[in-house]
């Protein structure tokens, strides 16, 4: 797997070496280019509906090393790289900005899944799965949030970044200790911020285009705040927060509960921002009890919504 940097050797951590064996390369047409553009997804397991996990920012599919083992044994089970993300192509003509990301997605979707889905999103991630679920809420039958990003807008210094300062952020996210004191806010339990742990959030570094694809997202805005379309989301949607999230805090869970009519939100104990990674087995249980029982929330959204 020639997408995959050579420092995959230091991983230690057996869910780690699984995933990156597993990683596959899928050409993928859309209406971004006129050639291809190389997709890496992993999929595991067997079952309907099929689970879609989406990764944070400058992150990868490897984030959920932990949790696709998880789910794989109810549900067929994917995880993909994002444009602009993880190990997936990054061609130099095609934009990379929340456009791009859900027409990329949807062809990935179209192409491979092709059938109603329960759409994962982690942290901005979650902003992801927020605007393909808006857009396109037909490729969608359930909407899990984990420790979300959506509900602000994006810092107006996104907008005024220019060279060499561009530059400076991107070396500024590479460096090894800033990686590192990311991993620590990120959990409760310090001791997860491992090296197998450095090494997952950084392999995909190496790839090709990681920095100037980066610094063209952050300059579009990335993401901003879905405050106002959220009441328009009709699926049952599960709302999984770390109650101990520092990076995004514990107030927002509940704004969410709020704004989005048919959801149910779950708190994961001693937990920071990512239950995924921090805790997976809960997290799978919550996801899977509550997937379980959501066939009747649907039913019942379905009578209010005709009512």
């Amino acid at each position: 797997m020639s997408f995959i940097a050579p420092d995959a050797s230091d991983l230690t951590e057996e869910t780690s070496l699984t995933m990156v064996s597993q990683i596959q390369s899928y050409p993928l047409l859309s209406d971004l280019s006129p050639q291809a553009i190389a997709t890496t997804y992993v999929r595991q397991g067997q079952g309907n509906p099929p689970i879609l996990l989406l990764h944070g920012f400058d992150s990868s599919l490897l984030e959920y090393r932990r949790l696709l083992p998880q789910l794989a044994p109810h549900h067929e089970t994917w995880a993909v790289d994002l444009l602009g993300f993880g190990f997936t192509e990054r061609p130099l003509a095609v934009p990379i900005n929340a456009i791009a990301l859900k027409t990329h997605l949807h062809a990935f979707w179209a192409s491979l899944i092709r059938r109603p889905m329960i759409l994962v999103g982690a942290s901005m991630g979650g902003a992801t799965a927020l605007d393909f679920v808006l857009t396109y809420p037909e490729a969608v039958s359930h909407l899990i949030l984990l420790d979300s990003a959506g509900l602000t807008n994006p810092p107006l210094t996104s907008f005024f970044m220019f060279k060499p300062l561009d530059t400076l952020a991107t070396d500024f996210l590479r460096s090894r200790k800033i990686r590192e004191a990311i991993a620590r806010s990120s959990y409760t339990d310090q001791s997860l911020a491992s090296e197998d742990a450095y090494y997952c959030a950084s392999l995909h570094l190496s790839s090709p285009g990681w920095q100037k694809a980066l610094i063209a997202f952050t300059k579009s805005g990335g993401y901003g705040s879905f405050v106002r379309q959220l009441p328009k989301i009709k699926i049952p949607t599960l709302i999984l927060w770390g109650e101990n999230d520092r990076i995004l805090g514990t107030k927002a869970p509940n704004k969410f509960k709020k704004l989005i009519p048919h959801s149910q939100l779950e708190w994961i104990a001693q937990c920071g921002h990512v239950p995924h990674l921090e805790k997976p087995q809960m997290t799978a249980q919550k996801i899977i009890q509550w997937l379980t029982s959501s066939s009747v929330n649907k039913n019942n959204a379905i009578s209010q919504d005709s009512g």
